[in-house]
């Protein structure tokens, strides 16, 4: 049997899968689903509107990671103690939500919403440092491909699926499955093993919230530490402002909502999920470093044939292979780029430096995407996804600095 497979079909990948599967459920049930349900209610769109301010604790979850890396429940020790908390919590939170009533009281809906969103946040700062843990350095990047996968298919499962079961039975009843789903989070937690913690934990509050911003800035000298985060910010700039646009720019050269739907959604979605499992066996081979220079160039070639798309105009052949190449080498990007993000953190202070870090790695999404529709009408189609393509430029040049291609990731310890 190769490595490579018998990497794959360890039990730490399945933990790592499903734990990421018990991750992405929660995320679109306050999104997608409650948005659909609220609209059929007939709740005033701009307090619909408003309730895309529960989403906030995904952004701020490095306020109370450390935390969870400062104290252990009396029961299964620190990460699985937490995990399980915050699962059974998780679980009543979305059952609660799909007991409210978003048209009587719509600000109850909100804060079991927000009940909903606090307790995900909170899974996934616990699942990341587990992840972190319990994982080699040389496994990181196939478990990273692997749990991100799995909180692809959460997420198709609670938007698909809620919303498909929505027109046969109530919201009260999907959103009592999807509790019921998030099962699977318990369950795996159960059967998991504590990872070790050979450098300890925090020993004080103070120790937690503040030496993770110690260790990292003395880690090396000022420039390392702040080039490695302007490289999180720009590592996927590009694919991040291309994507933001896509959906009008299909729309605008002339293809159908239904060919868009079954080519980019559903084609594109297991295009993603074979890039990420493809990018996590590549990096058993290449490394982390190596699957950054050779899947951010994929990225840029791949944003590159939008343009491309854009002179060809309405051909399905050619929307199809633009998807299946974009889907994949993002999927493959994500993959190398949440496994450099891990081998970054400390295992001491694991929680509180991958929430950080992650959080960090959402700012381009929302403020890269603000102006792209205006750089769309001044540059035209094909304009704009060169410019695109060439904005992930400074993001791969900072790579020669601290990830070089005969190097080792930047561990930590």
């Amino acid at each position: 049997m190769p490595s490579w497979w018998k990497a794959i079909v360890s039990p730490r990948m399945a933990v790592a899968f499903l734990m990421g599967f018990a991750c992405g459920l929660p995320l679109l049930l306050t999104i997608t689903v409650l948005q659909a349900w609220m609209q059929q209610e007939g709740v005033n769109l701009a307090v619909i509107g408003l309730m895309a301010l529960v989403g906030l604790p995904y952004t701020l979850k490095f306020l109370w990671a450390p935390l969870l890396d400062r104290y252990v429940p009396p029961f299964l020790g620190r990460r699985r103690g937490w995990l399980l908390i915050v699962q059974i919590l998780l679980m009543a939170a979305v059952a609660a939500l799909g007991f409210s009533q978003p048209r009587a009281h719509p600000w109850l809906t909100a804060l079991a919403a927000l009940m909903v969103t606090f307790f995900s946040a909170s899974q996934d700062i616990v699942v990341d440092a587990y992840r972190r843990e319990d994982l080699a350095d040389r496994e990181l990047g196939l478990g990273s491909a692997l749990y991100v996968n799995g909180y692809r298919l959460g997420m198709l499962l609670a938007s698909g699926g809620g919303l498909i079961l929505a027109d046969h039975v109530s919201f009260r009843t999907v959103y009592l499955i999807m509790a019921a789903c998030l099962g699977v989070g318990v369950v795996t937690t159960l059967l998991c093993r504590e990872p070790d913690a050979p450098l300890g934990r925090p020993t004080s509050l103070k120790e937690a919230v503040i030496q993770p911003f110690v260790e990292y800035f003395t880690r090396s000298d000022l420039s390392w530490a702040l080039l490695v985060l302007a490289f999180i910010l720009l590592y996927k700039i590009g694919d991040s402002m291309a994507a933001a646009m896509t959906t009008p720019f299909y729309l605008q050269i002339g293809f159908s909502k239904t060919e868009i739907g079954t080519v980019v959604k559903l084609f594109g979605f297991w295009a993603t999920v074979g890039g990420g499992l493809l990018g996590g066996v590549l990096m058993l081979r290449l490394g982390i470093n190596r699957s950054l220079w050779v899947f951010g160039f994929l990225q840029m070639v791949s944003t590159a044939g939008f343009a491309l798309l854009a002179r060809l105009g309405h051909s399905l052949p050619g929307l199809a292979a633009v998807v299946a190449f974009e889907n994949l080498s993002a999927g493959m990007g994500t993959a190398a780029y949440v496994a450099f993000m891990a081998a970054l953190t400390h295992k001491r202070f694991t929680a509180t430096q991958y929430a950080l870090l992650s959080s960090l790695m959402g700012v381009p999404r929302v403020l890269a995407s603000a102006p792209t529709g205006y750089l769309a009408q001044a540059l035209g189609w094909e304009g704009f996804f060169l410019f695109c393509t060439l904005a992930a430029l400074p993001g791969m040049l900072l790579l020669l600095r601290f990830a070089p291609w005969g190097g080792e990731a930047p561990a930590a310890e």
